[in-house]
């Protein structure tokens, strides 16, 4: 991998992180448009560059971490993730991140599912407002969620924001937990990965690896607040939409 395929990979993991489009399946299908072959450093990367991401957040959010109430709730909502995504590591890197047929279908079916749960949501009068006010049971619920999203394709904010629609949090509220709960989701899997697999990593990989996550950090800066701009007054069904067109797209290819 050149350090020009790295930023392009970085800024299409910066504007995708927090989008319900899956950053996973964008990753692996332009490293396919890149002639990028699936190796293990490969994998790692598209996992570690999401680490830049999530800078983006901690720099836009560290008041929200510092406040005991948030953070007790976003660390509950992360347990079932982090137990589920430990028990299952190899599964997804071995074989799942391998399949196309799979990262496509995941694409097809939550676009699917995207427009059908707009179509059909409303959201009631008394949606927690705040991410203090998400009771600790919901957290729980929206944890189990986001595991979903394990399988590439699915993608974490989607699964956490259906998933807290489906719980009863209002619009603004699940996508703002959203962010603050891809922090510890998203540390522990580079985390963990790293420790796996970083002595496998030639020097020049880490300069590759650097790149993209610098240039994933700046991008997702951008998306973040697009998308609270944008859940103001629309909904995700062109997200939906788009996830159809793409997995199309990509299986006539």
């Amino acid at each position: 991998m050149t350090l020009l395929q790295s930023i392009i990979l970085g800024v299409v993991e910066g504007f995708t992180e927090f989008l319900p489009i899956s950053s996973t399946a964008h990753l692996i299908l332009a490293s396919r448009l890149l002639g990028l072959e699936q190796t293990e450093f490969q994998k790692s990367f598209e996992i570690a560059i999401q680490l830049g991401a999530i800078l983006s957040v901690i720099l836009l959010y560290w008041r929200k971490f510092l406040n005991p109430q948030v953070l007790a709730r976003v660390i509950t909502a992360f347990i079932p993730t982090g137990v589920i995504g430990f028990a299952l590591y190899k599964v997804v890197k071995n074989y799942l991140m391998d399949s196309e047929g799979i990262v496509l279908w995941a694409l097809f079916l939550g676009g699917v599912l995207l427009i059908v749960f707009e179509l059909l949501h409303r959201e009631s009068d008394d949606a927690a407002a705040d991410v203090e006010a998400i009771p600790y049971a919901k957290c729980v619920g929206i944890g189990l969620f986001q595991s979903i999203s394990m399988i590439p394709g699915v993608s974490r904010a989607g699964a956490t924001i259906i998933g807290g629609l489906i719980l009863g949090l209002s619009r603004a509220t699940i996508v703002e937990f959203s962010f603050l709960l891809a922090v510890p989701t998203m540390l522990a899997a580079t985390l963990y990965d790293l420790y796996k697999n970083a002595a496998t990593f030639v020097p020049g990989e880490f300069g590759v690896l650097a790149a993209g996550f610098v240039s994933s950090f700046v991008v997702a800066l951008i998306a973040i607040k697009f998308l609270l701009a944008y859940v103001r007054t629309n909904t995700f069904i062109p997200f939906g939409i788009y996830r159809i067109l793409i997995a199309a797209a990509f299986a006539f290819l």
